[in-house]
């Protein structure tokens, strides 16, 4: 034992003189591969070399086996059996050399949107060997089980009075061709008054068919309640939600109608137009709100014909939503989370630009979309209680009683 431990310490120092090598990765690979003959030694039933009557088994020599670690890749020696075989199942997963901490570090890069291509340069950068591109779509399949959880669960955290729907275009080969489908995404505010996404689906085209099979499925899962739906002006959608979710409101999505709107203006007018258009939903009550639509349409009728006749056409869907409690309609024009959502999922998935098949979008999507979730679920309530409570009930808020009052005096 003495003369072991001398050995030992002379071996390390002159590691530590000579400096040619990671000291640390030979190591690490001195015990594993200690550890692993002596699990061998007792599988034999009498250590390396000894002769013994206790001997069940000999060794045949050794097979190699890389092993990347986040000290870098380390060849390992795997003692190999006459009889059977041997394998360290607490070190190694079979057909699998990474260890898991290395799988995490592919997957997140994978989800922040890092292009699989970067990601081999990241785990070079990490002192391994490398690892191939479709190496790297491998590891990323360890989000699958996660995402499908996601999109199964129940819904159960009801009822969701208000419902946001949208659709992004991703660009995916199928059949030899670059062809594009739509990714429908929807979130909700719960019952707590806190936002949730509900769901996303990827169908080959955006029409009615589309979007109702996207509904029901949400609805099988447990969506009810929905007293308002914001979305943006889709034939195909407005003719699903009035199928799938009759007697909800429809509110027609701000962003999307500003966007359009602007279309109908000369370029040089737009921010002045736009000014225009927000001071609309900045009004203090709803009577306000109306009287300024109307103010502001008479505005643009000299100069802007075209661009009147969209605000005036669209009154009832941009304010819609005026017929809620006060507190909810300024919480809904304040802040959209669907389109903070939208451009975070575009900022991960901008960079693969063309995805491989649809379940690379489901996989890398659903990853964005759960993360998202789980810090809704511990942020602060998007909407008060007491708000939810008069939108489902069908009342006012004290806001609006107020400045009814004042109105009428």
């Amino acid at each position: 034992m003495v003369m072991a431990r001398i050995e030992g310490l002379a071996w390390l120092r002159k590691q530590i003189e000579a400096a040619d090598k990671d000291l640390l990765a030979e190591i690490v690979k001195v015990v594993v591969e200690g550890l692993m003959s002596a699990e061998a030694d007792g599988l034999c039933g009498a250590p390396f070399g000894v002769s013994s009557p206790e001997r069940v088994n000999r060794r045949n020599g050794y097979r190699r086996r890389r092993w990347d670690t986040r000290v870098g890749s380390i060849e390992l020696a795997i003692p190999k059996l006459r009889k059977g075989s041997y394998f360290p199942g607490w070190l190694l997963e079979p057909r699998r050399r990474s260890e898991r901490c290395l799988i995490q570090v592919v997957v997140e890069s994978y989800v922040r949107g890092v292009s699989t291509r970067r990601v081999e340069g990241l785990v070079q950068a990490m002192g391994l060997a490398g690892i191939s591109r479709s190496q790297v779509s491998e590891l990323a399949k360890e989000l699958d089980q996660v995402v499908e959880s996601f999109r199964d669960r129940p819904l159960d955290q009801g009822p969701y009075t208000c419902l946001w729907l949208d659709a992004m275009s991703q660009r995916v080969r199928e059949e030899g061709r670059v062809v594009n489908l739509a990714t429908v995404i929807a979130t909700a505010v719960n019952g707590q008054g806190k936002r949730e996404v509900l769901g996303f689906d990827v169908i080959t085209s955006e029409d009615e068919a589309g979007w109702k099979a996207f509904l029901r499925s949400l609805v099988r899962r447990g969506l009810k309640g929905v007293k308002l739906v914001v979305s943006d002006d889709h034939k195909g959608l407005r003719a699903a939600l009035a199928s799938e979710l009759p007697g909800s409101s429809w509110q027609r999505c701000r962003t999307h109608f500003m966007r359009n709107l602007l279309t109908r203006v000369p370029k040089s007018a737009q921010e002045m137009v736009a000014g225009l258009v927000r001071s609309i939903f900045a009004q203090p009550s709803a009577e306000e709100v109306w009287a300024q639509h109307g103010r502001v349409v008479e505005q643009l009728q000299g100069r802007f014909p075209q661009a009147a006749e969209l605000l005036a056409e669209a009154a009832e869907d941009i304010l819609a939503c005026t017929a809620f409690p006060q507190s909810m309609w300024r919480r809904i024009w304040s802040n959209n989370p669907q389109e903070r959502l939208n451009r975070e999922i575009r900022r991960r998935t901008d960079v693969v630009g063309i995805f491989p098949n649809r379940a690379v979008i489901v996989r890398l999507v659903g990853a964005v979309l759960a993360e998202q979730n789980d810090e809704w679920a511990i942020a602060r309530r998007y909407m008060s209680a007491e708000t939810l409570h008069q939108a489902q009930a069908g009342q006012s808020s004290p806001e609006d009683k107020q400045n009814l009052k004042q109105i009428a005096a």
